[in-house]
């Protein structure tokens, strides 16, 4: 893996180890020299993963589009910060520049990014590992109703098996580069999307 893309909150959140872990994930990405690839403001849980690996000496790319350039300040010390228009391209430009996905703790907007890049991947669009750095058990509720998906037929196992968790960085960073996506068949082509 030499780029992760990082889902995480414009805010802080109200325990400091959101903070502490989002600064210790950027920091671990620079140490083995995987670029940062994240939303590009230098505010709550997205500031800080950047702040990690900027103080580090990593490589960090940042995906702003330009309405929130006023609301998410854009962080100053990045690699590189790319300014896209939408949203959507927020997340294509962020799913062509890495190669895979971590999400921290956030609200809609990092649940929205994660389950669109999980679905790209159900779906065959891409092999990409998809994980979750459950900080504090902070996914333990989303877990269990993935598990509910499972158990009540609207999910197969097989695509809940995608999904790579765990509340360490080095085990999930493991796991992550030793992902192998499961063989299931594309549903649909990049062309028809």
């Amino acid at each position: 893996m030499k780029s992760l893309a990082v889902f995480c909150g414009s805010s802080f959140g109200n325990l400091k180890k959101y903070e502490d872990q989002a600064y210790s994930l950027g920091k671990k990405l620079a140490e083995r020299k995987i670029d940062l690839i994240y939303g590009g403001a230098n505010v709550g849980l997205m500031g800080a993963v950047a702040n990690g690996a900027v103080d580090n000496s990593g490589k960090v790319i940042g995906v702003l589009p330009n309405f929130l350039k006023g609301k998410e300040i854009a962080h100053q010390d990045l690699s590189e910060l790319i300014i896209v228009e939408t949203m959507h391209e927020r997340k294509t430009k962020m799913n062509e520049l890495s190669d895979g996905v971590i999400t921290l703790p956030g609200g809609y907007g990092t649940l929205e990014e994660f389950f669109e890049m999980l679905t790209w991947s159900q779906l065959g669009l891409h092999k990409k590992p998809i994980a979750i750095l459950n900080i504090g058990g902070f996914y333990d509720e989303l877990l269990s109703m993935i598990q509910k998906m499972v158990n009540t037929g609207f999910l197969k196992e097989v695509n809940q098996q995608m999904l790579i968790v765990s509340d360490n960085i080095d085990e999930l960073l493991n796991k992550m580069a030793d992902y192998k996506a499961p063989l299931v068949e594309k549903w649909v082509t990049k062309d028809v999307i």
